[in-house]
């Protein structure tokens, strides 16, 4: 896809204005850095970051028969929502397959927000329109509404700041309707780095003059804004799946560690019974992490070895700036992945030494 042809927030001028260095990501012209990956990733760890999340897609599912559609479409138990709450859920084809992660916020007793992943936002989209089932609502695609993400341990205090509502009051995993710089959106108590912090949902009309107002309100708290390259490592210390490499149309819920978010016991959705009949046969591998023992960095599709022999593949690595060693996510066959377990990841052809660990790679700071 030429530059000309991918499609930008409505902050991309502003990005360029900062310095950031713009790359392509899922047909988007997104910023990757501004500073530096490891000094934005150092500022949302111990102070606050701004990202532009507006390339994620938003689908309301709203009337008498949103719960029954999105009890079908999605894994998890909308049900037991509360309003005010939100949960994580999967996407599933009838086979399984995983075609997209997503938050689900109820906002009211029958409005459902749905975000997606902006790689899949029309592919989600038209899944969901499809797949209505009888005596469903019809969900909508939301597009004049766009995302902020305030992250780190400074963001209640920033947004406190510009909002008369009490933001300490809102719970993990919840959402409330409130005023921000003088303008009504839902923040929500949710994020992708593994530190306190909020979504905003804002029209995208008026995203500009929101980013501006919360970088200016954040300036003495050490809030910068931070790109995908950031964005990227801090998920990954915390284990954070990522679709199209942890998550893909081939990969079961199970294997890839969010089988927690399935909930068979609520009744018949798409995908049920070859997700239970895959859980009655077992697992051939799963989603592990791992560890370098020395130095390199581990990157996608490097092979996972155990004496020399293909045990696993790599969906996801970095250089940890919080660890300061290699760490990686990976799919490992179930014999060999065991925590602890001393394995190789191929590095440009080199086997370096590695060990399976518990995720996350470093605690998690979300509120409790």
């Amino acid at each position: 896809m030429t530059t000309e042809n991918l499609q930008r927030t409505p902050l991309a001028e502003r990005h360029v204005a900062l310095g950031a260095r713009m790359v392509p990501f899922a047909g988007w012209d997104m910023p990757v850095q501004y500073t530096g990956i490891i000094d934005e990733h150092k500022a949302v760890r111990a102070a606050a970051g701004l990202f532009d999340i507006a390339h994620m897609g938003v689908v309301e599912v709203t009337g008498p028969g949103a719960v029954t559609t999105l009890e079908w479409l999605t894994t998890n138990h909308v049900a037991k929502l509360e309003v005010g709450r939100a949960h994580y859920s999967l996407l599933c084809r009838e086979d399984g397959g995983i075609l997209d992660d997503l938050i689900i916020y109820r906002a009211g007793e029958e409005l459902f927000l749905v975000v997606v992943n902006a790689s899949n936002r029309a592919k989600d989209f038209e899944w969901m329109i499809t797949h209505v089932p009888a005596g469903g609502a019809r969900p909508v695609a939301r597009d004049d509404l766009a995302l902020l993400a305030l992250q780190g341990p400074n963001a209640a205090k920033i947004l406190a700041k510009l909002t008369p509502a009490d933001v300490d009051g809102v719970p993990y995993f919840g959402v409330a309707e409130c005023v921000v710089a003088g303008r009504a959106m839902r923040i929500a108590r949710t994020g992708y780095t593994g530190e306190d912090g909020f979504e905003l949902f804002a029209e995208a009309a008026h995203l500009g003059t929101l980013w501006d107002t919360l970088l200016d309100a954040g300036a003495d708290l050490g809030l910068k804004p931070i790109g995908l390259g950031a964005r990227d490592t801090l998920r990954l210390e915390m284990g954070y799946s990522l679709y199209g490499h942890e998550l893909t149309e081939s990969t079961l819920p199970l294997e890839a560690g969010v089988g927690w978010v399935v909930k068979p016991a609520k009744g018949d959705f798409l995908g049920r019974a070859a997700i239970e009949a895959a859980r009655a046969t077992g697992l051939a591998r799963k989603m592990g992490g791992l560890e370098l023992t020395e130095r390199g960095v581990p990157r996608s599709d490097y092979p996972i070895v155990a004496d020399g022999k293909p045990v696993g593949i790599v969906t996801s690595g970095t250089s940890s700036p919080s660890l300061g060693k290699g760490i990686a996510m990976g799919y490992v066959d179930l014999a060999h992945a065991e925590v602890g377990r001393a394995l190789g990841i191929e590095v440009r052809g080199k086997p370096l030494a590695a060990k399976v660990v518990k995720l996350p790679f470093v605690p998690s700071h979300t509120k409790k």
